[in-house]
């Protein structure tokens, strides 16, 4: 569904990602996992059209998205869950949901697709009517994956979701995520390690911006560097 391959990401004329290459099949939860300042924000950036690569490409159902507009990226299905939630606090809970239906594929069926994400996360149909900047910290996650989810997209990007979360809040949400990967594939970017490690099929590992490991997720949470580098054990 996603094949990124050999991507140089600038931002200005500061380097910050080196022959960047991933794939992420149909159905697949996948993770991109590093520290902080590893360059994972600034991959996502780069699929969706943010920071456009300086060399190499980005297919999204076999079409390149190099050179396409964040907007013309969403219309083709795919939906980004921004780092710090960036909910628009003034507005319901109901309107930030109706935001997130923009793209035609999502207004077409935005009743159909709120009442199911409602469903999703039940804690956000007893607040439809509340300011979200009211909500909680773990409710405005909630609501910032739902208005992703509204535009009905076919590849859910998720970038730093347990940022700033309680770890029973992060790993109620990863839960949810599980309860969805029969209906949307996701690339993850966490740096909650062992979570995303729990809750994903595959992950890369990358460093300073240029990726070090990969593999089954299974796999790397018994790797002994791994488990040292990054689980503290």
């Amino acid at each position: 569904m996603l094949e990124v391959s050999g991507i140089d990401v600038f931002r200005g004329e500061t380097q910050v990602l080196w022959e960047i290459s991933i794939r992420v099949h149909l159905g697949e939860r996948v993770a991109i996992l590093g520290s902080n300042g590893a360059g994972k924000s600034t991959f996502l950036a780069a699929v969706t059209g943010v920071l456009p690569p300086r060399r190499g490409d980005i297919l999204f159902k076999g079409e390149s998205l190099v050179g396409m507009k964040p907007h013309q990226i969403t219309q083709l299905g795919v939906a980004v869950v921004p780092e710090g939630r960036r909910v628009y606090r003034e507005m319901t809970v109901a309107e930030n949901l109706e935001m997130g239906a923009y793209p035609k594929r999502g207004r077409a069926q935005l009743k159909k697709t709120m009442e199911h994400v409602m469903c999703i996360f039940p804690v956000l149909a007893g607040r439809s009517r509340q300011p979200a900047g009211t909500l909680s910290g773990g409710e405005q996650q909630m609501l910032a994956i739902g208005r992703a989810l509204m535009s009905r997209p076919e590849l859910l990007l998720i970038d730093e979701l347990s940022l700033g979360l309680a770890p029973l809040i992060t790993k109620e949400i990863f839960r949810t995520l599980d309860n969805l990967a029969d209906e949307i594939t996701i690339l993850l970017v966490e740096q909650n390690v062992e979570q995303a490690l729990r809750h994903s099929k595959r992950a890369y590992i990358l460093e300073s911006g240029r990726l070090t490991r990969s593999g089954i997720s299974s796999e790397l949470m018994e790797d002994d560097d791994i488990r040292r580098a990054y689980l503290g054990l």
